[in-house]
């Protein structure tokens, strides 16, 4: 199915020709010292219910996102704009390629390995199996390749969810007392994890070893401050935090050092879930976006929510690692 929108857009570079970059916002809820914006524009129209799990495969040139609510994950080459889905039977909270050609996908009832050959499933672990109500949700690999995802309650109850490490086909669970688990990376120097809990509206820091996968000495370096609920989260080779905002119509670029917001991608969308930086120089961040929770009005005035849109920023992401199936190298 033809997926590219009535504006004949061919390739992800000539939807970056639109992009318009402003030195300033208007918005009242922004701080008052100056800030670069940009305004993204449309990838890909989509219908996504519940985009999510932007990530960039590197090995096979590919942008792989996944429609929670729809049950399936894509693929899209960004050369030949050419789109792939995959039906996997029920929720999925994220997707990750693994060093095998594969991909690790976190399923509402375990974390399995979905072989493209085969077309098959296959379960790792469920450490949710003795838990009712509850699915996992977004999740990356650490740079060790260990896949760390969380969960959330079906009916968003408060603290009932988890931050789980995935590492040789064995999950752990990292921390409790969660609400809705959500955006994750790592710093360049591999000794900080930075992490989200949606309805904290905040960012925390972690020290992270990069040989035990432990995590220590929770703090918070980003107050988001009503700009919206943080999502799903990029981090670039400034070790600058791009974080999508569920009704905030945005993704903020913030400095975890200082807490400021530092730039602003406006996108014609209420529900901002989750970005990517993609292509081969990473120099294109691609962004996901849903229709769920959204008013008759509001899907009136944002009618490409759920497509994915994209932005030329100016700055490079860093390459995704992918999870590790064997021992790593010492």
């Amino acid at each position: 199915m033809n997926l590219l929108n009535a504006l004949g857009i061919l390739s992800l570079s000539f939807a970056l020709v639109a992009c318009q970059a402003k030195s300033e916002s208007s918005d009242s809820n922004i701080p008052d010292s100056p800030i670069q914006e940009w305004n993204a524009t449309v990838y890909l129209e989509m219908q996504n219910q519940l985009g999510e799990g932007a990530i960039w495969n590197h090995e096979t040139n590919e942008f792989w996102h996944i429609d929670i609510e729809g049950k399936k994950f894509f693929t899209t080459n960004i050369q030949t704009q050419e789109q792939k889905s995959f039906d996997v039977g029920q929720r999925i909270g994220t997707i990750v390629p693994n060093n095998l050609g594969q991909a690790v996908v976190a399923l509402q009832n375990g974390l399995f390995t979905y072989d493209f050959e085969s077309n098959t499933q296959d379960l790792i672990v469920n450490p949710l199996d003795s838990l009712s109500n509850i699915r996992f949700n977004d999740g990356k690999c650490d740079p060790a390749g260990r896949l760390w995802v969380g969960s959330m309650g079906l009916e968003q109850e408060a603290y009932r969810a988890s931050l789980y490490s995935l590492d040789q086909g064995k999950a752990q669970q990292q921390l409790d007392s969660i609400t809705i688990s959500n955006g994750i990376v790592w710093a360049k120097d591999q000794k900080t994890m930075y992490y989200i809990d949606t309805p904290d509206e905040n960012v925390k820091a972690y020290d992270y070893d990069v040989v035990t996968g432990k995590i220590s000495n929770e703090r918070i370096v980003i107050e988001i401050g009503g700009l919206g609920y943080p999502d799903g989260m990029a981090i670039d080779s400034e070790d600058m935090l791009w974080i999508a905002l569920w009704n905030g119509n945005m993704v903020g670029r913030w400095n975890p050092q200082s807490g400021e917001l530092i730039g602003k991608v406006d996108v014609p969308a209420h529900n901002i879930t989750s970005c990517a930086f993609v292509g081969a120089q990473l120099d294109s961040l691609i962004i996901t976006t849903a229709r769920v929770d959204m008013s008759e009005d509001e899907l009136e005035n944002f009618p490409l929510a759920g497509s994915l849109f994209v932005v030329m920023p100016g700055v490079t992401g860093v390459e995704s690692t992918f999870y590790q199936t064997g021992p790593r190298a010492q």
